[in-house]
């Protein structure tokens, strides 16, 4: 940051869909479900930091990633504090391996859920965006 001006955030995230067509959502405990995401740290590509992550917090390893969208503008600036905005950055991934295992050291928990039965605790933009993924699988 230099000054007062806002802080741009690259957030990548992914939407991992399972055999069965069910999305994997996560949450830290008591929270809004979301797909995994995080932040983009200084030396890493964005599919570096999505796949650290995931390995990390959920401990599934991503085989591939496809981009699914590019999305910014008003609806991701932090309502917090709005020196924070946020390019997030969303993929689609079909092949991983592992289990689930959610870090509980770190509170987060981490399930499947159908696309037409997704949780009411869920992010109305990561909502949206679903909805628009089950668009897409359909063809």
């Amino acid at each position: 940051m230099i000054g007062d001006s806002p802080l741009i955030i690259v957030r990548p995230s992914v939407a991992i869909i399972n055999k069965k067509g069910e999305i994997l959502l996560s949450r830290n405990i008591g929270g809004t479900w979301t797909i995994p995401g995080g932040t983009l740290q200084l030396n890493e590509s964005v599919e570096e930091c999505i796949t650290r992550i995931v390995f990390e917090n959920i401990g599934v390893k991503i085989k591939a990633l496809k981009l699914f969208g590019v999305y910014s503008g008003k609806e991701l600036i932090n309502r917090v504090d709005e020196r924070y905005h946020t390019v997030a950055i969303g993929y689609l991934c079909t092949e991983y391996e592992g289990e689930i295992a959610p870090d509980r050291n770190q509170g987060i928990e981490a399930m499947f859920f159908s696309l037409n039965q997704l949780p009411e605790e869920i992010e109305p933009f990561i909502k949206n965006k679903l909805i628009a993924l089950k668009g897409q699988l359909k063809k």
